[in-house]
């Protein structure tokens, strides 16, 4: 996907769980908006230019999903996220 495109704020709903995922280093499965999916440990949120991340570790790798990218994620506490944006 293209990270020059607009950010879109998700619900604060589906940000607070993601917040409690991180806030309890949960192993979330991840599925992205281009169809791609991880499993990979919740370790932070971040904000950068108006922008908001989820970082993750990747066995080992740390990378950062932007928010408005997940399709949903999903842990045993929560069951099943579908992501939405603010706008939708």
């Amino acid at each position: 996907m293209l990270t020059n495109e607009a950010y879109k704020p998700i619900n604060c709903d589906d940000y607070d769980n993601l917040e409690l995922a991180c806030q309890n280093s949960w192993m979330l499965q991840l599925e992205l908006k281009n169809g791609e999916k991880l499993r990979a440990k919740a370790t932070d949120m971040v904000s950068r230019k108006n922008v908001e991340y989820l970082a993750i570790d990747l066995s080992g790798e740390v990378r950062e999903l932007r928010l408005d990218h997940i399709a949903s994620f999903t842990h045993p506490e929560i069951g099943t996220v579908v992501v939405v944006s603010e706008s939708d």
